[in-house]
């Protein structure tokens, strides 16, 4: 991976750039910004500049193939083991960077999701940071900067990552997807600049499910409680999507502001349901709309606090449903 192939992040390339044509790279880098949007391929292409026989990442030599594989052995990846990065990993990671580098000019280290590293891992760490050795590079990198140790942001440089911008992911879309504008559209928007949802396994959520969702949700009613706690059972059954799911309910409420305020058919979402988002804006007023979006928001932030789904759902869904 070369930084010509990372899509985006000019500005970053070129600090970084400069930093390697320098030889005054940090000693440790924190990567931030939300999740997939290429953090990873930029700190993948920062350590196969370092380890390329020819100094630039020229992709042809051993170092360059080896780093692609993840099997350069001054390469070092650090993820979490279940829900959280260990003290005992941090702990092996030490003892490898306590060692010369075999073939690079320096030991390379990703910690991927830094953000994951329980308390006893984030201080262990911390040691490393403070004693850096000078054949050491370490590159963390976390969608939530403020779940890392404030200690540990005050000593990485700090190279913050935009969401990539909707014309671009649209784009790469229609190329290497084949999908239609119209599909390109809906992905792009719903994905918040992450090529990860785009490509990866929230695709089919995206195009087929959405449209389900939506029209349960449409339908409900206060006056038939049934319906909705059964809906709310569903959701919360969908654990590890369902961050992804209010996604779609925010996009369906935002796109009935925008009919409301006239603005034009380019700007929704959900372009292919048109009809359905006209209909239930004429049925919504927008402080009604207002209300129905600080619901949906309200219910991600107490998600992110690990409050009762199956609750959570249920007040959500009495609230839309009104």
């Amino acid at each position: 991976m070369t930084f010509a192939q990372v899509l985006g992040h000019e500005r970053q390339k070129d600090i970084l750039r400069r930093a390697l044509d320098s030889g005054r790279l940090a000693h440790a880098y924190l990567f931030e910004g939300p999740e997939g949007i290429g953090k990873r391929l930029m700190a993948l292409a920062v350590a196969r500049a370092v380890a390329c026989a020819e100094g630039n990442g020229c992709g042809d030599c051993a170092a360059c193939r080896k780093i692609d594989h993840n099997n350069h052995p001054d390469l070092h990846i650090v993820e979490s083991e279940g829900a959280s990065i260990k003290i005992d990993q941090v702990r092996a990671l030490q003892k490898e960077l306590s060692y010369r580098p075999l073939e690079a000019p320096k030991k390379i280290c990703l910690i991927d999701g830094a953000e994951k590293m329980n308390p006893a891992a984030g201080n262990a760490l911390l040691k490393t940071l403070e004693e850096p050795s000078g054949d050491a590079l370490l590159i963390l990198l976390t969608s939530r900067a403020e779940g890392v140790l404030a200690t540990i942001r005050s000593r990485c440089q700090r190279l913050p990552f935009a969401r990539l911008p909707r014309p671009t992911i649209q784009k790469v879309l229609l190329e290497r997807l084949g999908v239609d504008e119209t599909q390109g559209h809906i992905l792009a928007a719903l994905s918040e600049g992450s090529f990860k949802k785009a490509l990866g396994k929230d695709r089919d959520l995206y195009l087929e499910k959405r449209r389900e969702l939506l029209k349960a949700l449409t339908a409900l009613s206060t006056g038939s409680v049934l319906p909705l706690f059964d809906l709310a059972q569903v959701l919360a059954d969908e654990k590890e999507r369902l961050g992804e799911i209010l996604e779609i309910f925010q996009a369906f409420y935002r796109d009935l502001l925008l009919v409301r305020h006239g603005r034009p058919q380019t700007e929704l979402v959900n372009i292919d349901l048109q009809e359905k988002i006209h209909r239930n804006a004429q049925r919504h007023s927008v402080a009604a709309i207002l209300t129905k979006l600080d619901a949906v928001a309200a219910a991600r932030r107490h998600l992110d606090r690990n409050v009762n789904r199956q609750l959570a759902m249920e007040v959500l869904l009495l609230k839309l449903a009104a």
